[in-house]
C-alpha cells in the first residue's frame, strides 16, 4: 500500500484514512533507502503550496456560511423550529472550522487573509478548488436549497483518494492537506531534526484558544504539533461527513458529547422530515420519528440578490450597502483576531447579531419584482 497504511484511533470509530501512523517522524522515514531520497508524494509539495491550500480551505469554509445563513434567515423559526436549529448548528460548526484552519495556517508560519475583496465569492459560486460540479446559491429555504447543501456535505467514498485540486468532496481536499502536512513535517525532521511545527515560535501567540471563541459548534484546538493538526482536520471532516462511514460526527466520540449527526445527515433529516436513530445506516434514509418541516413557512426572497439590483440612492440599495458594510466589518474583525490579536474575537459577537437584524430588515422589504429583498454578502471597502 505504498508508504502509507490504514490506521484507526483507539476508539475504533474514527473513519479509516490513508495516513501515517502516530510514531516518531524519523521512524516514518525508514521506508526510504537513504534519508536524502525522501520525496513528497502528494500534489502539495512545498510549504508555500501548503499555505496556499490552507488559505483556500479558509475560503472554502467561509463560502458555505453566507448560503447557510441566508437560508436560516428566511425561515419562520416558530413553524420550522427543527430545520432552524439544524441549520443554525451547522453554521456554528462551519465558523469553528474556519477559525480552526486559521490556527493551522498560523502554526505553519502563514497569515490568514480574510478581509480582501477576493476572499468573498460572487454567488452563485462553486466551492474553491473543487471540480465545479455545482454552484452554491444564496436562496430561501426550499427542497432545492437543501439538495445543494447535501451536495456540499456529501461524504467521500471510502476509497476516494486525497485530492488537492478538482476534488469531488470536501473530505478529499482535507485529506490532501493532511497528507501534505505529514510529509512536509517528516521532511523537516530529516533536514533540520525537528518538527515543522517548531519552526515558527513567533506565531505561538496567534492561536485562537477556546477561551477566545464563544461560538459553540465543537472544541477549538490550539495547534502546536502534527498530532494537533491531524486531530483538527479529523474533526472538520467528521463534523461534515460523519465518522468511519457512520452518521455520527466527531464531537460525540472525541469529546464525550451527546450523540450528534454530521452535517450531511442533519440536512438529510430535513429533506425527509424524519430523525435518524443512532444505529441507522449512512446509506439509507432516516428511520426515526417524524419531524415537522413546513416548506411554505418561508420568506419569499429573490435568489442571489445583488446591490446592483436596486436603483442608486434607493432605500433598498442603502440597506443592502449597510448590511454588506457590517459583513465586511465582521470579516475584518476575524482577520485582525487571526493575525495576532485573538483577544479581539469577542468583538465579533455583537456584529454577528447586527448582521442578523440587518438581514431581517432587508427580508421585510419588497424588491420591486414580486419577491423580497435579501442579504447579498458583497465586499464593500471600509
Amino acid at each position: 500500500m505504498s508508504n502509507d497504511y490504514l490506521v484507526q484511533t483507539a476508539q475504533g470509530r474514527r473513519r479509516q484514512r490513508l495516513v501515517r501512523p502516530l510514531q516518531s517522524p524519523l521512524q516514518a522515514l525508514r521506508f526510504t533507502a537513504e534519508p536524502a531520497e525522501f520525496q513528497v508524494s502528494g500534489t502539495i509539495k512545498t510549504l508555500p503550496q501548503l499555505r496556499e491550500h490552507l488559505q483556500t480551505a479558509i475560503q472554502l469554509e467561509h463560502t458555505t456560511i453566507p448560503p447557510y445563513l441566508t437560508t436560516l434567515y428566511t425561515l419562520d423559526e416558530r413553524r420550522n423550529r427543527f430545520a432552524y436549529q439544524a441549520i443554525q448548528g451547522v453554521v456554528m460548526e462551519e465558523m469553528l472550522h474556519m477559525i480552526q484552519v486559521c490556527n493551522i495556517l498560523n502554526a505553519l508560519g502563514g497569515s490568514p487573509a480574510i478581509n480582501t475583496p477576493h476572499f468573498i465569492p460572487e454567488y452563485p459560486a462553486p466551492l474553491p478548488h473543487s471540480d465545479n460540479a455545482f454552484k452554491v446559491p444564496l436562496q430561501k429555504f426550499s427542497p432545492d436549497t437543501i439538495s445543494v447543501f447535501l451536495q456540499i456535505e456529501m461524504p467521500a467514498p471510502s476509497d476516494a483518494p486525497p485530492e488537492a485540486n478538482h476534488y469531488n468532496s470536501i473530505g478529499q481536499f482535507y485529506d490532501a492537506i493532511r497528507l501534505a502536512i505529514e510529509e512536509l513535517d517528516a521532511e523537516n525532521w530529516l533536514k533540520h531534526g525537528r518538527s515543522l511545527f517548531d519552526e515558527f515560535p513567533e506565531k505561538a501567540g496567534y492561536q485562537i484558544l477556546p477561551e477566545h471563541y464563544y461560538g459553540g459548534g465543537g472544541k477549538l484546538l490550539a495547534i502546536r504539533s502534527l498530532e494537533d493538526a491531524r486531530n483538527a482536520i479529523e474533526e472538520i471532516i467528521g463534523q461534515g461527513e460523519g465518522v468511519d462511514g457512520t452518521i455520527i460526527d466527531t464531537d460525540s466520540i472525541e469529546f464525550g458529547q451527546d450523540v450528534e449527526y454530521a452535517h450531511y445527515f442533519r440536512f438529510n433529516e430535513i429533506k425527509h422530515a424524519r430523525r435518524y436513530l443512532p444505529d441507522d445506516s449512512a446509506r439509507l434514509p432516516p428511520t426515526g420519528p417524524a419531524v415537522e418541516v413546513d416548506w411554505n413557512a418561508v420568506i419569499d426572497m429573490a435568489p442571489n440578490p445583488r446591490m446592483a439590483d436596486y436603483p442608486e440612492d434607493s432605500p433598498l440599495r442603502r440597506q443592502s450597502w449597510e448590511f454588506n458594510r457590517t459583513y465586511c466589518q465582521l470579516l475584518n474583525l476575524l482577520h485582525i483576531s487571526c493575525n495576532g490579536k485573538p483577544d479581539r474575537l469577542g468583538e465579533a459577537i455583537p456584529v454577528m447579531y447586527q448582521l442578523k437584524y440587518q438581514a431581517q430588515a432587508l427580508l421585510n422589504l419588497p424588491n420591486g419584482a414580486g419577491q423580497r429583498a435579501g442579504p447579498s454578502f458583497e465586499y464593500v471597502p471600509l
